[in-house]
């Protein structure tokens, strides 16, 4: 009897399979229309086939549609997949991103962006932005703020000389794991390596796991995990994304002290992205140097009731204790209330650049 409702299962499984198919390569059709389509626009050059807004909208009307028993972060998994081999047909794409492989930057940027697309490990951030700068890729991956760490102050400085816009953002929860070589047990760990960002964030669970084995921290989580792979009685914390790349087994996961460790990463472009519905707004904002002056530029967000976010003060280029302000708030450029926030700013500021509005990342 049990094989007979097992048989049927599988059956029916067959079956969804066969109209999965059918349904993924029917809509692959409509994309590549969609491509040709555009084609024959006169402005082709500038129709990027990467549409974060769009993209946004059809991500949410996924959730909404979904009741389970897959979860929202799981069914928005599968289809950004799905988008990601979607945009290959019409244009394909190459991701710059903070490296080396196996980071987390490269984490965000397959969240982002998919399998199907190429992505380029560069040694710091401002080759990042120069890679996008010069079009060596079309898009990039940088880190912007962690939930324990605070501000990447190199991104915010890049943004000084740079033309560049956000395209968008990527929320990545930070799990930590300690991997080793096959073979290696934890009774056989002699040494741990990791970024020292890292170490501390398992600092808890390091005392109590693996209380006298001596740690040491290295340029990268990936560089850890390297070492790992190639060194007998060491392990590495690191992502497990880094496990995969350097074929290290999993010994134990989400080993970070707080739970709630996070990471945010902009993706750089040259595009202006239209209103998605559930929108950002980063400005750039240089005050005159006089006492009041952030007073007077943090005012008409609270006047005309848009929520701030995040606001981060650098040091100005100039020099002379001026200062520069990185601004986050909800809503969109193009709404009119953000449109008279940003006039009201611009009279008070020295200077303001729009970093750009993109669509509010999911939190999963």
């Amino acid at each position: 009897m049990e094989k007979d409702r097992l048989s049927e299962l599988r059956a029916k499984i067959d079956e969804i399979d066969r109209q999965l198919i059918e349904l993924l390569n029917r809509r692959t059709e409509c994309v590549i229309e969609i491509g040709q389509v555009k084609s024959k626009e006169e402005d082709f050059e500038r129709l990027s086939a990467f549409r974060p807004d769009r993209e946004a909208q059809i991500l949410q009307r996924i959730r909404d549609l979904n009741e389970g028993p897959l979860s929202d972060a799981q069914v928005e998994l599968l289809f950004r997949e799905v988008i990601s081999m979607s945009i290959a047909f019409q244009q394909p794409l190459s991701i710059a991103y903070l490296g080396p492989v196996g980071t987390y930057s490269h984490s965000a940027a397959i969240k982002q962006f998919g399998r199907s697309t190429t992505v380029r490990p560069q040694p710091t951030i401002p080759d990042v932005f120069h890679q996008v700068e010069t079009d060596g890729a079309n898009y990039g991956v940088v880190p912007v703020e962690n939930s324990t760490e605070g501000a990447v102050n190199q991104t915010l400085d890049c943004f000084i000389d740079s033309n560049l816009r956000v395209c968008g953002e990527v929320n990545l929860p930070i799990h930590h794991a300690l991997m080793a070589k096959r073979g290696v047990e934890t009774e056989g760990i002699q040494k741990v390596y990791s970024h020292e960002q890292s170490l501390a964030q398992c600092r808890n669970w390091l005392r109590e796991h693996l209380p006298d084995i001596p740690t040491q921290a290295v340029a990268s989580n990936a560089e850890a995990a390297r070492l790992a792979s190639v060194e007998d009685n060491t392990a590495a914390i690191a992502g497990e994304l880094a496990a995969d790349q350097f074929q290290l087994n999993l010994l134990f996961s989400n080993i970070e002290d707080q739970v709630s460790n996070a990471t945010r990463f902009f993706v750089l472009g040259k595009q202006e992205v239209p209103p998605s519905g559930t929108d950002k707004t980063s400005l750039l904002v240089n005050t005159a140097n006089r006492s009041g002056a952030l007073v007077e530029v943090l005012s008409p967000f609270q006047r005309h009731g848009i929520s701030l976010s995040r606001v981060v003060t650098r040091p100005a280029r100039s020099g002379n204790w001026s200062y520069v302000f990185f601004i986050d708030f909800d809503g969109h450029a193009e709404e009119e209330a953000v449109a008279t926030v940003l006039d009201e700013v611009r009279s008070v500021a020295y200077d303001l650049k729009v970093l750009g509005s993109y669509p509010r990342a999911f939190d999963n």
